[in-house]
């Protein structure tokens, strides 16, 4: 009989992942591709950043043979940081959209600043940058995969992008919210408004249909998300 609170084969494999959410394995985060793993969905051969470390400790764990990364994936290299060229930045914000650490710090119209510490080198926020002002700068010369990175550092990671996810689908439950509210005013105004001629009962009557569609696409998806759907 399996021990209480034992964890999946998918919690084990996350363990192993170097947690720098990078999306190179062909999955959003490294949570879905210890999942597609355990699934057997995915292969274990698909994270660069892990190396051939990497993939060494998860064909331990899943007893199965050591075998080379997968190129399609990227190839193992000495791990980057990205570095913002403040001359150029022009507070786009879209880096720190993209970062899925929380590395970046800034606000709309302003200089933005990459913390080098929390940086897990995942180059998402090269590609949007709209100004070609940020770089990845290789940081640990002649080590590569695990031996550029630690334990420590893949735990806090995680710590960070699962706290981002969080405060992301608070934010926007929040905004839901405050949207269906100013629906409902809306459709309650409507409702008591006295109106005089056919036109304006018809135009009256299409508004009304209108946010109330709204109103029932935001309770679907409210109890799609209380269900964990998307």
């Amino acid at each position: 009989m399996p021990e209480l609170n034992q964890p999946s084969l998918a919690d084990q494999i996350e363990d192993l992942l170097p947690q720098t959410q990078c999306t190179k394995c062909a999955y959003p985060a490294c949570r879905p591709y210890a999942e597609a793993i355990a699934g057997g969905q995915a292969n274990y051969n698909q994270c660069p950043p892990g190396g051939a470390e990497g993939i060494a400790r998860l064909a331990h764990l899943l007893g199965k043979p050591v075998i080379p990364l997968n190129p399609e994936n990227g190839q193992e290299r000495v791990r980057p940081v990205a570095v913002i060229d403040e001359a150029l930045c022009i507070g786009c914000t879209l880096c720190i959209q993209a970062c899925p650490v929380d590395a970046i710090i800034g606000a709309a119209k302003q200089m933005h600043t990459i913390l080098p510490d929390l940086c897990t080198g995942c180059d998402l926020c090269v590609a949007p940058c709209p100004v070609d002002c940020i770089a990845m700068v290789d940081v640990t010369p002649g080590r590569t995969g695990w031996a550029a990175w630690s334990q420590q550092q893949a735990d806090s990671a995680r710590q960070r992008h699962d706290f981002r996810r969080a405060r992301l689908q608070r934010e926007k439950a929040e905004n839901d919210a405050r949207l269906a509210a100013k629906a409902a005013a809306k459709l309650h105004v409507l409702q008591t408004e006295v109106v005089a001629t056919p036109a304006e009962r018809m135009e009256k009557e299409r508004k009304k249909a209108i946010i109330q569609a709204a109103i029932e696409r935001a309770r679907i998806k409210k109890e799609q998300a209380a269900k964990g759907e998307t």
